[in-house]
């Protein structure tokens, strides 16, 4: 990563400016050019391209897409809807692939297993063939002293 300093006519000519950034030069003069006043609306107002635009900050959709930041506090119940996708196409998924803590894996495993066992105890019970079903209890409660378990 390289750090440049750039003015802020260079900035926009490269199109590296942030939307929600302001002129230091206008603070300075007495404006904050793109303050606005908050007024409560129960829909965010519709830019002139069609898309919303937050009623706090004037941050619209494009902008979100563009910086993958919001403007203010606002913008997030203003793109509510739109964000579950954006955020998708950001994460490849809400499934946490990651690491885990150390043993959690097993008990995982073993959890699964022993739901399985006493699935098909079950049905071994139902089907009234008991020596399966003795089979199968006695391999659960293998499981559970091995581990600690009671059942």
């Amino acid at each position: 990563m390289k750090k440049v300093c750039l003015c802020e006519s260079c900035a926009q000519e490269r199109g590296v400016t942030d939307p929600t950034g302001f002129s230091l030069a206008d603070a300075l003069l007495g404006g904050m050019p793109g303050q606005k006043t908050v007024v409560t609306q129960t829909h965010a107002p519709v830019t002139a391209g069609g898309g919303k635009q937050c009623p706090a900050c004037g941050f619209t959709l494009e902008d979100l897409r563009r910086v993958r930041r919001f403007g203010c506090s606002e913008c997030y119940k203003t793109f509510n809807d739109e964000l579950t996708g954006i955020l998708r196409g950001m994460h490849k998924g809400s499934l946490h692939v990651g690491k885990v803590p150390k043993g959690l894996m097993e008990q995982q495993v073993r959890d699964q297993r022993l739901e399985e066992l006493r699935a098909r105890l079950d049905q071994a019970v139902a089907a009234e063939n008991y020596e399966e079903a003795a089979g199968l209890r006695d391999e659960i409660r293998q499981i559970e002293l091995h581990t600690g378990i009671s059942g």
